[in-house]
């Protein structure tokens, strides 16, 4: 039956023609491992001064709740900022072979806005939870849910309609979207403006649900 057809099928894959797995999985595992480390990071720094009793060293010193939420934000984001650039330099691009077509400069950016939006959820995330069991218990099942529904495992087109709005209102989805563009389609930031703008806006909304919550913590705690 298929050699009676007048034609025949013969699929194209862009920007991976040998379809090699490690191209694509190296690059988005090194995404979502971002995501993973923001929210635990960030939420394990909160929690363990609060359970070592150093949080009321900060209470003493002449600095307001956002500017201690930002400095940690900012100091454990820096950390991953670092690690995930060298990673996908050194071991997905030199070691590994895969090739990169965007602008490196382009995705640190996206990844610093990124990155600022995951802390601040691990933040707000840390002060509605009382030890690291009890967060360990509510991250797991957050970043289960970015992950699987960012794109970076199953394709967003092979998702039900009500999943997939869904999926792509959410910060990670945008953050996969637009590293594919710039990493592998060698996208400007033109065409990757939209999901700037949607990392920063919940990045914004993450840090004042956080600084909020972390107000509210240090008055009880003082």
């Amino acid at each position: 039956m298929a050699g009676s057809l007048p034609f025949r099928v013969q699929p194209r894959i862009l920007y991976n023609p040998n379809a090699l797995s490690p191209w694509y999985m190296s690059v988005m595992q090194n995404v979502m491992n971002v995501t993973v480390l923001s929210i635990i990071l960030v939420g394990a720094a909160v929690i363990r001064e609060r359970e070592h009793g150093t949080i009321e060293h900060l209470l003493v010193m002449p600095v307001r709740a956002s500017q201690i939420a930002f400095a940690k934000i900012l100091a454990n984001g820096f950390v991953i900022l670092v690690a995930a650039m060298l990673s996908l330099v050194v071991v997905v691009h030199l070691l590994m072979g895969v090739p990169i077509a965007g602008s490196l400069l382009l995705f640190g950016f996206a990844l610093f806005l990124y990155l600022f939006s995951a802390t601040s959820l691990g933040m707000w995330m840390a002060t509605m939870t009382s030890s690291m069991p009890q967060f360990g218990m509510f991250a797991v099942p957050v970043y289960v849910t970015l992950y699987m529904l960012s794109g970076a495992a199953t394709p967003l087109e092979s998702m039900p309609g009500l999943v997939q709005t869904v999926a792509t209102a959410l910060p990670s989805t945008q953050f996969v979207i637009l590293a594919k563009a710039v990493l592998y389609r060698d996208a400007d930031v033109r065409i990757v403006l939209p999901q700037l703008a949607i990392i920063a806006a919940w990045g914004a909304f993450f840090m004042t649900l956080a600084i909020s919550r972390f107000r509210q913590m240090l008055a009880r705690q003082g």
